[in-house]
């Protein structure tokens, strides 16, 4: 047997391990959501607290459809604007 099939076999089996489910991206969007409505009406009513909902949604269908790398896109961006909708409401409480 050649060493060239097996490198081949090798190298698509340490790919395919790097693409894992985005466990970690998941729970860090779902602790920032929880944490932009804890901080008041002001946040839980907010533009981006809503659309950051909707990307966790369709992060969990993509992870569902195992569509990880998107998943992981979409648990990202939705982290992203509860942040800042938690940051934004955190400001207006200041005022």
């Amino acid at each position: 047997m050649s060493s060239k099939p097996l490198g081949r076999l090798l190298g698509l089996i340490l790919l395919a391990g790097c693409v894992s489910a985005p466990v970690q991206e998941m729970s860090d969007a779902r602790q920032a959501i929880r944490a932009a409505e804890n901080v008041g009406p002001t946040a839980s009513g907010s533009a981006d607290l809503r659309e950051a909902r909707l990307l966790l949604e369709s992060a969990e269908k993509a992870l569902a459809s195992r569509h990880y790398e998107e998943a992981r896109r979409l648990a990202d961006d939705a982290r992203g604007l509860a942040i800042r909708a938690r940051e934004r409401s955190a400001a207006d409480a200041e005022r």
